[in-house]
């Protein structure tokens, strides 16, 4: 693990918050750009990355990646961590194409189903066994994001397997509607099933966003922020853009000892290849 550092993640669109919901929304390649500057600016090493086209609608079409990707690359070296969770009804190819075709330094790799509101996204073993296995060919790092113990033990079945190594680094994600709630059994409860030596984040959704916060620096975990999982700055008050969350995190992790994790130190510490 990372000495004194702690790893802020920025996730700053998601596949559902809309613009009705919070006007400052980003999703065009500039807007990521620019958020993706202040986030960086403000302490954050990893940019989380869902896409959306021209109708602000998400897409797991490779060209769109490609595009933000670049539009990024040009003004920060924040590590890229792009979604193959997609969107609720995005197919497992769909979800996979960017790995292929556009080979980011990260991706999250979902390790189960989940219900995701009143729908639900699908994620067989069988399926996770195919991402791993694209992962590893293209020297992508996963995330392994778990919305239930169960998912844990899935990971760890593919690390039995071979088709994960280490260091392994979870998303552990809470109080998405319909899935697993925040509460400090719902921790334990995740954290006992995680292998030995296992980095992870605490994603708090909404209400849970900076509780998750808290606990997660509390018990040597990693921070995730922006308006994938949380629009709000105070209940009821909508955070000005991401870099505001980011900053906050930022406090936390500095009122706590400690420093976060820069682009150069996260990438030394999980060997990442493809910047």
């Amino acid at each position: 693990m990372l000495k004194n550092k702690v790893i802020l993640t920025c996730a700053p669109t998601g596949a559902e918050t809309t613009r009705a919901e919070h006007p400052g929304l980003p999703f065009t390649p500039e807007e990521v750009a620019e958020t993706a500057v202040a986030a960086r600016e403000a302490g954050a090493g990893i940019l989380h990355l869902h896409v959306r086209d021209e109708n602000g609608i998400s897409t797991q079409n490779p060209e769109t990646f490609r595009k933000v990707i670049d539009a990024v690359r040009k003004q920060t070296d924040i590590v890229i961590e792009i979604s193959t969770g997609g969107a609720v009804g995005d197919t497992p190819e769909d979800r996979l194409r960017p790995v292929f075709e556009v080979m980011p330094e990260m991706a999250s790799l979902d390790c189960g189903s989940v219900n995701f509101g009143n729908e639900y996204i699908v994620n067989t073993l069988p399926m996770m066994r195919e991402f791993a296995t694209a992962f590893e060919k293209c020297h992508v790092q996963p995330t392994l994001e778990c919305f239930d113990p169960g998912q844990i033990a899935s990971s760890r079945q593919l690390i039995k397997e071979g088709l994960l190594k280490p260091p392994f680094f979870y998303g552990l994600a809470f109080n998405i509607r319909g899935a697993m709630p925040y509460s400090q059994a719902s921790v334990d409860a995740m954290l006992r099933q995680l292998p030995e030596d296992a980095d992870f984040t605490l994603v708090g959704i909404g209400r849970a966003q900076l509780p998750c916060q808290y606990l997660s620096l509390a018990i040597g975990g990693q921070l995730r922020v922006g308006f994938e999982d949380n629009i709000y700055y105070h209940k009821g008050v909508l955070a000005e853009n991401n870099a505001q969350l980011v900053a906050r995190a930022t406090r936390l992790i500095r009122e706590a000892g400690m420093e976060p994790a820069t682009p150069a130190e996260i990438r030394e510490y999980f060997k990442l290849s493809n910047y």
